[in-house]
């Protein structure tokens, strides 16, 4: 018998959402930085096995919205527990329950769907203590099931695959057992340069910012030729990212670059440039235009 399902995985900003997809997956189809938000929009990453499928939804962290952006990335964290398998609730146990978790359990209440508590960082706090919080947690909310994990460094993931299993229902293989994401190739890359930029630049750059790749082919020599924008929504920003003598914009394309070239096993050629476009994050139509309104939200 063959079993598939949707798995939603939601939790606050940096509790290590994106790093779970990625090592449940075995490769990365999903930013990550030490900066809160990185994730933008819904993102499906797929896991096949023998006899299973489980379509994950990593969504951004639900958090109170500023503007336009942060309005559309928690509408796409909350459309994504309409008609899944399970909830996974993830959150940073190294740290104290916070007022953002339980905005989002308050948020579950009265779901019938099955919400299981996954405490992650396990590996940075006492058991003793990891215990304790868990327990703080069970108060606040009736989960169907707990584990506890470092996604970082992969521990209880796998026990936690054989968890979901058994949410999961007879159906369908939904995608080719060799497909990890159904996102967009030129999506993928652009979040590949986005990463580098959240992790070479100061505090109040990164969330001003947003990458558009506007060419993508491979030339007669085989290389894949890549061009893209990057916008900010101040001319200060702009001069932060060029970096002194285009010192740091140099960096961010070398090392997007070379990821770029890794994901594709091909040889890339990428330019990049920076444009301003004034509080893009409170503009629909930029929004739309970076593909950060989910059609499905």
């Amino acid at each position: 018998m063959f079993k598939s399902g949707f798995i939603s995985i939601i939790g606050r900003p940096n509790v290590g959402k994106s790093t779970l997809l990625n090592k449940l997956l075995g490769q990365k189809v999903a930013i990550t930085s030490d900066k809160a938000q990185t994730t933008r929009t819904k993102i499906h990453g797929v896991l096949t096995g023998n006899e299973y499928q489980i379509v994950f939804i990593d969504t951004p962290g639900i958090h109170k919205p500023k503007h336009k952006l942060g309005e559309a990335m928690v509408k796409a964290a909350r459309s994504s527990t309409i008609d899944v398998d399970a909830i996974i609730f993830i959150t940073d146990i190294s740290e104290p329950i916070g007022r953002g978790d339980s905005f989002i359990l308050e948020g579950l209440q009265n779901r019938e769907t099955p919400v299981i508590l996954v405490a992650n960082k396990i590996d940075k706090i006492s058991e003793d203590l990891a215990k304790a919080r868990i327990e703080e947690l069970r108060s606040m909310y009736k989960f169907s099931d707990i584990i506890a994990i470092s996604a970082l460094e992969g521990v209880n993931t796998t026990g936690l695959v054989t968890l979901l299993n058994d949410y999961l229902q007879e159906g369908p293989q939904y995608y080719p057992a060799g497909m990890i994401t159904d996102q967009p190739e030129r999506v993928l890359l652009q979040e590949m340069i986005r990463e580098k930029i959240l992790q070479l630049t100061r505090e109040e750059v990164p969330h001003g910012v947003a990458v558009e790749v506007f060419q993508m082919e491979v030339g007669k020599n085989g290389i894949l030729d890549v061009s893209a924008n990057i916008y900010v929504e101040r001319d200060s920003h702009k001069g932060i990212i060029i970096g002194k003598q285009g010192k740091l914009l140099k960096e961010i394309g070398k090392r997007a670059r070379i990821e770029i070239e890794d994901f594709f096993n091909n040889k890339v050629f990428l330019q990049v440039w920076v444009k301003v476009k004034k509080n893009w994050r409170d503009l629909p139509g930029a929004i739309n235009e970076f593909g950060l309104n989910d059609k499905d939200q």
